[in-house]
C-alpha cells in the first residue's frame, strides 16, 4: 500500500519533536485529521430521540464497559501536560460530573447531556510522576510500520475521550476540559463514530463485525480487563492504535479472499469453521483434504489468546474518515482496554509476525495511557494517585 501523507499536528509536542521517540500498537481505529476541526463526516447524522443517561460516577470510568453498546459518535484529544502535580485531576473530574449528569452546564450543552460519557487517562510519564505505587506503565514497543509514524503521533501525556450519540456536543465539551488542564498542548484530536450494533459489537471500514470475542460478564471484566490492586484499582490500560486501512485493495479481493484474511464470514461474522457468530472459533476444524477451515495467517488465529498466552481485551473500536470520502486517508482508531500491558503488546507482536491483514494496514498514531479508576463527589479522581499501598 502506497505511503500517504499524515496530517500535522495542531500543536506539535515540543517533547515529542525532540526526542523522536516512536510507540505502536495495533488496532483497527476511528478517527479524523488533527489539523481538522472535530466535526463530523458528511453524510453522518445523529439518531433522533433521546438517549438514556450515564452515570459518571462509580468503581470505574465511563466509556469502557458502559453504556454497553458505544454511543455512535465519538472525539479523542491526546495532549502533553507540563502540570508537575496531580491536583487538576479533581477539578477535572468534578466538571465530568456537571457535563454528564445535570443541566449546570447550559453554556455547554444546552439540551443536557444526553448520554454523553468522558474518560480519562494518563500517559506513562505522568504515571510515574504521579505516582501508582508499583503499577507501571512503559511506552509501547516498535510494532511493524510504527517507525514511519510522525513522532508528533506517539504517546502523550493524556487522553480525553468523549461519546455521545449527537455528535455536535463533543468538540465543545472536549474545549471545555482542556481549559482545565495547565499548559495542555494537544498533539493530536480525532472524531470517530462507528455502525450500528450491539454491545462492542459492529462493523468496521472493511466491512466485517468487529468486537465479537470480548470480556462481556462481571467476573470476565475482573479477570480480563480491571486492575485488581493498588492505587489504581479498578483503572484500566488502554492501547490507542489509528490505522489507515486500504480498503480500495480490501474489497477487490472476492468475497471468500476477504474471509479468509479475516477468518470470519463477511454475512454474520460467524467464524469459518462454523458455528454462530458468538462461537468459539474452532483452530483444529479442517476440510475433508486436511487444511485448516481458518487458513493458518488469518485474523481470527493470529489474534487468538491460545497463542499469546494472555488474557483478553475489551475492544471499543471506532472509524475515522480525515480524506473527504476518497479512502485516501480512513480506517479505524482501534481501542482496547486490558489490566496488562503485556497482552496487548503479546497479542500485537504475533499479528506482526503471521497476520494477513497487516498488508491492508498502516499505522498513523499510537499511545498507551493509564484509565484511572472510577470517581464521585466524594472520591475525586486521581485522589489514590501518590498514596502508599
Amino acid at each position: 500500500m502506497s505511503e500517504q501523507s499524515q496530517p500535522e499536528p495542531l500543536r506539535p509536542s515540543r517533547r515529542g519533536l525532540l526526542t523522536g521517540a516512536i510507540g505502536g500498537a495495533l488496532g483497527l481505529a476511528v478517527g479524523a485529521g488533527a489539523t481538522a476541526a472535530l466535526t463530523q463526516p458528511r453524510g453522518v447524522t445523529a439518531p433522533s430521540g433521546a438517549p438514556e443517561p450515564v452515570a459518571a460516577a462509580g468503581g470505574h470510568q465511563a466509556g469502557i464497559h458502559r453504556p454497553f453498546t458505544p454511543q455512535r459518535f465519538g472525539a479523542l484529544v491526546i495532549a502533553d501536560v507540563r502540570a508537575i502535580e496531580s491536583g487538576w485531576l479533581g477539578p477535572l473530574g468534578e466538571r465530568i460530573l456537571e457535563l454528564t449528569s445535570s443541566l449546570e452546564a447550559f453554556d455547554v450543552l444546552p439540551d443536557g447531556p444526553g448520554d454523553l460519557t468522558v474518560t480519562v487517562g494518563l500517559g506513562p510519564d505522568l504515571v510515574r510522576g504521579y505516582g501508582a505505587g508499583e503499577f507501571v506503565l512503559d511506552e509501547l514497543p516498535l510494532f511493524r510500520g510504527d517507525e514511519a509514524i510522525d513522532p508528533a503521533f506517539v504517546g502523550g501525556d493524556l487522553l480525553l475521550s468523549a461519546y455521545s450519540s449527537d455528535p455536535t456536543v463533543l468538540a465543545a465539551v472536549l474545549d471545555d476540559l482542556l481549559r482545565l488542564v495547565p499548559g495542555a498542548d494537544v498533539r493530536w484530536r480525532q472524531f470517530v463514530f462507528r455502525g450500528q450494533g450491539s454491545g462492542t459489537k459492529a462493523r468496521n471500514p472493511l466491512g466485517f463485525m468487529d468486537g465479537i470475542v470480548v470480556p462481556k460478564t462481571a467476573a470476565e471484566l475482573a479477570e480480563s480487563v480491571w486492575i485488581p490492586d493498588g492505587p489504581v484499582a479498578g483503572g484500566t490500560v488502554a492501547v490507542v492504535r489509528r490505522l489507515r486501512l486500504d480498503t480500495s485493495a480490501f474489497r477487490a479481493l472476492e468475497v471468500g479472499d476477504r474471509e479468509a484474511v479475516i477468518g470470519r464470514r463477511l454475512a454474520d461474522g460467524a467464524p469459518l469453521s462454523g458455528g454462530k457468530p458468538d462461537d468459539q472459533v474452532d483452530l483444529r476444524a479442517k476440510t475433508p483434504e486436511g487444511e485448516f477451515l481458518i487458513p493458518a495467517d488469518a485474523h481470527a488465529r493470529a489474534a487468538h489468546p491460545s497463542f499469546t498466552g494472555s488474557s483478553l481485551m475489551l475492544r471499543r473500536s471506532y472509524s475515522f474518515e480525515n480524506d473527504g470520502g476518497t479512502g485516501a486517508d480512513s480506517g479505524l482508531v482501534f481501542m482496547s482496554f486490558q489490566n496488562e500491558q503485556h497482552t496487548f503488546t503479546a497479542t500485537q507482536q504475533r499479528l506482526d509476525e503471521v497476520d494477513a491483514l497487516m498488508a491492508f494496514t498502516t499505522p498513523t498514531a499510537s499511545a498507551v495511557f493509564l484509565i484511572l479508576p472510577g470517581f464521585d463527589a466524594e472520591r475525586p479522581l486521581g485522589s489514590t494517585l501518590g498514596q502508599a499501598e
